[in-house]
């Protein structure tokens, strides 16, 4: 079996009295796109920091390639590549001046140094900006800036920390397509985000982390098969003067029009062959399924969680 890009066995992280990461364990597979999911404050930068040796965890095991976080530090920390939530960077300084520095910090020698910056700048579509003073770049752009410094020492595995916060519905388009092309290419992606149509368009595997547990881990389309619930519209003919009998079960609701029907499919009571038959039996004209969201589903599962 391969060995997982990242390992974490019964992870906790306590803060005096604030348990931030209670117990969580998840494998990720090596060129996996794996979304850790949660509202602020649910842990996720937290498990982020642990990860990257920002910060020490409690207990639990951590590994990256098997390489243990705390005791192999450094052969962990060299397979990462971290974009970080904040723009921790000088707004004064150039472009490429922040990023010889940072080369220099990963070991790349000089003279690979500049061949290094002028492929993630190319990369991430900064190549004018190579002189630019970082204030004046545009959000979307240091978003970029942060990336390609994430890659200059070209990692196994890109950690993306809310990616997206703060920039512009085009800029984040392009983040996202960034980041799938470099999963395409065979780089691991761990993204933690609070965006749940982020996670819902982007990661192949979805954990929703909540008050610092792992409250749900499945692939994306299983989880909206298991929890999701879809709104069936039947369009008849004529008027409707009697419901048929055959969808009086899913007790359905008479649309505006008086000539449709329209009823909630819950994937945890039927299965989707029922559905179909449903639909055929009502000899319906036509039909729409407007499929459950991620968003549904992670308000479900988490609206009767304790914070304990």
């Amino acid at each position: 079996m391969p060995t997982p890009a990242i390992h974490i066995k019964d992870l906790h992280k306590n803060y005096a009295e604030l348990k931030a990461v209670k117990g969580i364990s998840f494998d990720i597979k090596q060129g996996e796109f794996f979304a850790l999911l949660g509202q602020n404050g649910a842990g996720k930068s937290t498990t982020i920091n642990i990860l990257t040796g920002l910060s020490n965890k409690t207990s639990g095991t951590v590994k990256i390639f098997n390489s243990d976080v705390s005791q192999n530090y450094q052969s962990a920390r060299k397979r990462i590549g971290l974009v970080p939530q904040e723009f921790n960077m000088d707004k004064f300084e150039i472009v490429e001046k922040f990023l010889d520095f940072n080369a220099g910090y990963f070991g790349i020698a000089k003279e690979q140094r500049k061949i290094r910056i002028t492929h993630v700048l190319k990369e991430l579509g900064l190549e004018n900006k190579r002189h630019s003073k970082i204030l004046m770049l545009s959000g979307g752009m240091k978003r970029r800036l942060l990336i390609a410094r994430a890659l200059l020492h070209d990692p196994d595995i890109l950690i993306l920390d809310e990616p997206t916060a703060g920039v512009d519905v085009e800029s984040r388009r392009s983040i996202w397509e960034t980041m799938q092309r470099f999963n395409k290419a065979g780089k691991t992606i761990l993204l933690t985000t609070h965006y749940i149509e982020e996670a819902e368009e982007l990661a192949d595997r979805v954990a929703i982390i909540h008050h610092g547990k792992i409250i749900k881990i499945d692939t994306k389309q299983n989880i909206m098969q298991q929890f999701g619930k879809d709104l069936v519209t039947l369009h008849f003919k004529s008027k409707i003067s009697k419901v048929p009998s055959e969808i009086m079960g899913q007790k359905p609701t008479l649309g505006s029009d008086k000539s449709s029907l329209q009823f909630i499919f819950d994937h945890q009571k039927f299965k989707q062959k029922d559905l179909l038959q449903t639909i055929t039996k009502s000899k319906a004209e036509s039909f729409e399924i407007s499929k459950a969201k991620l968003e549904d589903i992670f308000v479900e599962l988490t609206k009767g969680e304790s914070k304990k």
